[in-house]
């Protein structure tokens, strides 16, 4: 059989058959998967056993995952406009290395130092990973699709709390002194082999592969002032509605990852629930997570980026109170489902709005930018609630603080201008 040459491969995705943006948002679903899902969400898994190796108390704890996401604030800065300058394959694939070996060496940690090390490298590679996935979807789907595009990426979450909601617990009981260890290595060889999927099947643009963009080609897009390399940067840092979104951000950053990184912890060595019902429960919300960017992202383009916040958060405040207020099966299940139902919208929310604002090529710029407030709320608060665990002797008040956070970034979604031709 003759090999088909490039022409004839962009005449057949053109007409009807598969378009390879369907091949990018697969692969930068799976990226999500391990830079988010198992560098971040599954240190909720293994916390209440690596906590009891290492010895640390619950600020300790906190510190840990403050470390893994100052190195996520980090590279968010400056990822989104690496991508742009070097090419999103490029920086995904390294970050997903950074990614993949920071987890197999947090596994060999002895000591509190050491891990906090390799966490902090960690996120260093899934704030190379993420931001510039996210950004990849404003290039390969139009306006049209964006919402959806970034709904779908942002699902690599979900199935990594429904991967691991039952698989960590499991491994723990077979290998009860060393089974957190053995996880982080099994999540760190797991994702170097993404990052070499990525780098395979990723594709900076389809313009250079003789495509366009899946959907509606009569965009929105703003115009690409040309500075220097081509683009003007100065767009993005000094647009009044790029500062507001990232305020906007760094409140659902503070808020969820109290949630969810003390999620297991506050269940197991507080409630008494054993690790698998806690890891079912889990599970549960990333079943109920599973859709979430998809619906709220594509409703977003319909009801407007402004609405959907405000209803996100709504859910949210209630979610965070619940957990705090309401510490039964009952209450919690219904917390783990709101939560669910919400959890990665806002980042979908956002990764679509930037593309809206600043245009697709400064997209990746824009949304690192909001994203290093997205971690500087990420980043305080993991240790705030711990500290407050630990002088309390419960999480109650930090779940509770978590909520009230919450009620201001929706306050502050209220207050947002309309997002359209800002820029």
């Amino acid at each position: 059989m003759k090999q088909m040459d490039s022409r004839q491969i962009t005449r057949r995705t053109n007409s009807g058959h598969l378009h390879y943006a369907w091949v990018v948002l697969t692969v930068g679903t799976l990226v999500v998967f391990g830079a988010i899902g198992l560098a971040r969400f599954g240190y909720s898994l293994v916390l209440p056993s690596m906590q009891t190796a290492l010895d640390m108390d619950n600020s300790a704890a906190g510190g840990l995952a403050t470390a893994n996401l100052i190195g996520y604030l980090v590279l968010s800065l400056i990822s989104g406009a690496l991508a742009a300058r070097y090419g999103s394959r490029l920086v995904i694939s390294l970050g997903m290395t950074f990614v993949g070996v920071g987890m197999i060496f947090t596994g060999a940690s002895n000591t509190f130092l050491s891990a906090i090390i390799w966490r902090l490298i960690t996120g260093i590679g899934s704030g190379a990973s993420n931001v510039p996935t996210m950004g990849l979807m404003s290039a390969w789907f139009g306006p049209n699709l964006r919402g959806l595009a970034t709904g779908v990426a942002v699902s690599g979450s979900s199935l990594a709390l429904i991967v691991t909601g039952p698989l960590v617990p499991r491994i723990l009981s077979v290998i009860p002194e060393n089974g957190w260890r053995v996880t982080w290595y099994f999540f760190g060889g797991l994702s170097i082999l993404l990052a070499s999927l990525g780098a395979v099947l990723l594709k900076n643009e389809p313009e250079k592969i003789r495509l366009h963009r899946l959907g509606n080609q009569i965009t929105n897009d703003k115009p690409q002032v040309a500075s220097g390399d081509g683009l003007q940067w100065s767009l993005v840092y000094r647009s009044p509605a790029v500062w507001h979104l990232g305020i906007v951000y760094a409140a659902f950053g503070f808020s969820y990852i109290i949630y969810i990184t003390f999620f297991v912890r506050y269940l197991v060595c507080e409630l008494y629930y054993t690790r698998l019902a806690a890891g079912n429960l889990f599970m549960l919300m990333g079943w109920f997570s599973l859709g979430c960017g998809l619906i709220w992202s594509g409703l977003s383009d319909r009801i407007g980026r402004k609405t959907a916040l405000i209803l996100v958060y709504a859910i949210q405040i209630v979610s965070f109170s619940l957990f705090g207020v309401w510490p039964k099966t009952t209450g919690l299940t219904v917390s783990a489902i709101l939560f669910g139902l919400t959890a990665w919208s806002i980042p979908a929310i956002m990764a679509a709005t930037c593309g809206d604002v600043v245009g697709h090529r400064l997209a990746p710029a824009a949304l690192g930018f909001i994203t290093l407030f997205f971690g500087i709320g990420q980043a305080i608060g993991p240790i705030a609630a711990g500290t407050i665990a630990d002088l309390s002797g419960s999480f109650v008040g930090a779940y509770l603080l978590a909520a009230t956070v919450a009620f201001l970034g929706g306050i502050g979604a209220f207050l947002l201008r309309p997002l359209e031709a800002q820029i």
